[in-house]
């Protein structure tokens, strides 16, 4: 390999930041590797395509190896060349032969086209992993790009929603985009076409406050997927931690998220992260050698003890990151930080997130990574939310974060879905979930927020399949129907998919609005999944990852007509309850307490003769009806109240049949207002004298408010 560096003024440079740092007056490269010999960086023309020069760093500092080059500008293309031991039976798959993404590069340029240049050993060998390729694989990689961060931001605070005020909005950039008809063709399926006023306003007037972007950081397709002419549509292999992946922006210039960010603050939306820091695209001993592997393998994965050879697969994509080395964590962490410093967000949402807070011991709430979150005075400060599970042992984890931390609880999905759907024996269950799941959250001081509540997400039925299909249609994915869950909790009400039965679609329509109203009006923190307000639909497709397609953009011909508007219009009349009725997002946990100041309980739950519920009623598996009273007298806090707030009478009823239910008395000889009724559409507010018996529709929800 060329090595000529007379052409520069090399200098010794610092070991930190780590990565490609544009200092004004040159760059300064930083890389850690605990076992390397030798650090290269290799400089490309402006195509990526020809290597210009390949600098050798000449100082090694606290197993950091650093250089700085005079004269070199933002938009200079670099890969990294690492020499040391090939030893895979060491855990050590050093190939300078392979040019390598730099963990802390914040650009990228290129496509990887996959090869067998692009993996360590030759493959086909006989000796498999344990063979070397001398092949170059520059040709085949994507090449890092050195950034200018300046940029003129017009809203410099942070938006920072209270957690009791928070409702998330999970999405994708691309699919959002792809088909939306405010959005000129150059800017579909980009941060570009998301950041127009004319997407946003939408958004913001639905009610939500925080929109959650599935992966944006770079990731790859696998060879597996684009051999059938599909794709990683979800981006749920990330192998940039500081980069943006080019498919979603024009070029590697990183001002097109920012400004996206930057244009959601100014409508007061929180933007959070979806971020993959779990594992990486290199897989197993048989994967690719494209960054990690190649840098310092056995520092960066979790290796078999006894076998090193072999890399700990708790994540089931062949590999496992390291966060219990110092440095690695330190990666994650200054990956994060930058996101908040450099780039704004408010946020992350992380995947498998288990896996973060696993130590060689197994998942503990008090590891490193956790550790690390909690004392940080940027990362403490913005929303952090867990996937609370992988596939590892023990790696089942809802109710076990630390303080600090919200969760996605696919307990209330699940609950809410089979209530519904009128499974036996779930009113304890929705009972719990209703109040945000306190006999996991409820510890150490966490809030109910802790519980982040959701009926449906990327991954999974949409709200509308939910209601349409009985079982998962993923032939498109071409694996044979195989891949994704069976256990949907689903119901299509008589007719398995699309139909034009008026009483199908009726009931449907009525179903949706029900687990909707259950999730905006339960305690905890709500997420809506993009496009259920419309009722959009992936045609029984529960495992939409590799789908860039019709099946995966949405619809917004369907969001216009008039079943979309209609849901839209419910679902924003759902969030304006929320955001204006304290009682539907207390700041802490509902027990039944009794308060003798206000001589109330802060929670009572009702049988439909208007009497409060008994073990009798609990216990009986055939219990679908019953009411929730929410009394807005109830002390919030430990301080005294400034004014009582609205009190609030939910009642469901999952039966077929209407059941005639009693409103409670008031005490303060105000009457009972009909706010939601799933039954009706539209809604209309009408009163109610207490004790008057209501008819309750089969498969309905009502909510009543009483002011004070």
């Amino acid at each position: 390999m060329p090595d000529p560096t007379h052409s520069y003024a090399l200098e010794e440079g610092a070991p930190h930041p780590l990565g490609a740092t544009y200092t004004g007056r040159g760059v300064n490269f930083a890389v850690f590797s605990a076992h390397a010999t030798k650090v290269q960086v290799c400089l490309y023309d402006d195509a990526g395509t020809t290597e210009t020069a390949c600098i050798t760093l000449p100082e090694y500092t606290d197993e950091v190896w650093h250089g700085f080059v005079p004269g070199l500008e933002p938009g200079t293309r670099y890969g990294l060349r690492v020499h040391g031991p090939y030893e895979p039976e060491q855990g050590h798959r050093f190939n300078h032969h392979k040019l390598l993404l730099d963990p802390y590069a914040k650009a990228h340029m290129g496509e990887l086209k996959w090869g067998p240049e692009l993996f360590g050993y030759t493959v086909g060998h006989p000796d498999g992993d344990l063979s070397f390729d001398e092949r170059d694989s520059a040709p085949f990689m994507p090449k890092c790009v050195v950034v200018d961060s300046r940029f003129q931001w017009t809203q410099t605070d942070a938006v920072r929603v209270p957690w009791n005020q928070t409702v998330f909005y999970e999405t994708h950039v691309r699919g959002f985009t792809m088909k939306h008809p405010k959005v000129p063709e150059l800017f579909r399926g980009t941060f570009a076409g998301l950041a127009l006023d004319e997407v946003i306003g939408p958004i913001k007037e639905l009610g939500v406050t925080s929109v959650e972007l599935l992966p944006v950081q770079m990731f790859l397709n696998q060879p597996f997927l684009t051999e059938k002419g599909l794709t990683n549509y979800w981006g749920y292999d990330t192998i940039g931690f500081f980069a943006l992946d080019q498919r979603y922006m024009d070029g590697p210039n990183i001002d097109e998220f920012k400004n996206m960010v930057d244009r959601f603050h100014a409508h007061g939306l929180e933007v959070i992260m979806d971020v993959v820091y779990n594992h990486t695209p290199e897989g197993n001993e048989m994967g690719p050698t494209i960054s990690f592997k190649g840098i310092d393998n056995a520092s960066y994965y979790r290796l078999l003890p006894d076998q090193p050879r072999y890399y700990i697969n708790d994540t089931g994509t062949g590999n496992t990151v390291n966060l219990s080395h110092p440095r690695v964590l330190q990666m994650v962490t200054d990956s994060l930080r930058y996101w908040v410093t450099e780039m704004h967000v408010d946020g992350f949402r992380f995947d498998l997130a288990t896996i973060l807070a696993r130590e060689p011991h197994g998942f503990d709430e008090g590891g490193g990574f956790l550790d690390s979150c909690r004392q940080d005075p940027v990362l403490s400060s913005v929303k952090l939310i867990a996937e609370p599970w992988d596939i590892g042992p023990g790696g089942y984890q809802v109710g076990g974060f630390p303080p600090g931390w919200a969760e996605w609880n696919d307990q209330f999905r699940d609950t809410v879905r089979a209530f519904w759907k009128g499974d036996e024996a779930m009113a304890s269950k929705l009972a719990q979930c209703v109040t945000a799941s306190g006999d996991r959250f409820n510890k150490r001081g966490r809030r109910p927020w802790a519980s982040v509540n959701f009926i449906s997400a990327h991954d999974g039925f949409t709200l509308a399949d939910t209601t349409s299909y009985n079982e998962k249609h993923n032939e498109a994915n071409n694996e044979g129907n195989r891949d994704g869950h069976g256990d949907n909790r689903s119901w299509n009400c008589g007719v398995e998919g699309a139909t034009d039965d008026a009483e199908v679609l009726a009931l449907r329509a009525r179903q949706q609005r029900n687990m909707l109203a259950t999730l905006m009006l339960s305690q905890g923190t709500p997420m809506l999944l993009a496009g259920d307000e419309f009722a959009r639909t992936q045609q029984g497709n529960n495992n939409a990852y590799c789908q860039d397609s019709d099946i995966s953009w949405f619809d917004w011909e369907a969001a216009s007509a008039p079943a979309g508007h209609s849901l839209t219009t419910f679902t924003q009349h759902l969030t304006h309850l929320r955001h204006t009725l304290p009682v539907l997002r207390r700041n802490r946990f509902l027990t039944g307490q009794f308060s003798d100041a206000a001589q109330v309980k802060d929670s009572t739950w009702l049988a439909p003769d208007g009497n409060e519920m008994d073990e009798a009623h609990w216990t009986d598996p055939q219990t679908r009806c019953f009411g929730l009273l929410l009394e807005g007298t109830a002390p919030a806090s430990s301080l005294p109240q400034p004014a009582a707030d609205d009190s609030v009478l939910l009642v469901f009823n999952a039966w077929e049949g209407a059941i005639d239910f009693v409103l409670p008395p008031r005490a303060d000889g105000k009457v009972w207002t009909r706010v939601i009724d799933t039954a009706l559409d539209p809604q209309e507010d009408v009163a109610f004298e207490p004790g008057h018996g209501y008819t309750v529709t089969g498969r309905s929800l009502l909510m009543f408010t009483s002011k004070p």
